[in-house]
């Protein structure tokens, strides 16, 4: 049914679904060309809305910081130790400050989730 107030047409539409499929399927850029995929954030930009998230900065910390965890690590990096965490994260290109609070965390304590190890990095800042 149209209604008249789309932007798109519906083959529009279902050509955008499948240009997404992909990224939400893997939770990474797909493309084969990769001068489309937007160009990651450098450690010296300026924050910004929805920029990096770094431990301790701004109301409700700690579920920014929890997804953004989440969003870097993906569900396949837990059960694990800082250290191969601070590896994945840096392997990702995660912002230098959050690389080097997780690798300064106990090395023998064990995170089962992204709200585990946030947990731990704010309870570890207060």
């Amino acid at each position: 049914m149209q209604r008249g107030s789309d932007r798109h047409s519906a083959h529009r539409d279902d050509e955008m679904k499948h240009e997404l499929q992909g990224l939400l399927r893997s939770g990474h850029p797909t493309r084969s060309a990769e001068w489309h995929d937007p160009e990651p954030v450098a450690d010296d930009d300026p924050e910004v809305a929805g920029g990096p998230v770094l431990p301790g900065h701004g109301p409700g910390r700690l579920e920014a910081l929890r997804h953004e965890l989440g969003r870097l690590l993906g569900r396949t990096s837990f059960p694990a130790t800082p250290v191969p965490l601070a590896a994945t994260l840096r392997e990702r290109s995660a912002p230098d400050a959050l690389v080097d609070r997780v690798a300064a965390l106990a090395p023998e304590t064990e995170f089962r989730t992204a709200s585990e190890l946030a947990g731990a990095l704010i309870g570890d800042q207060e």
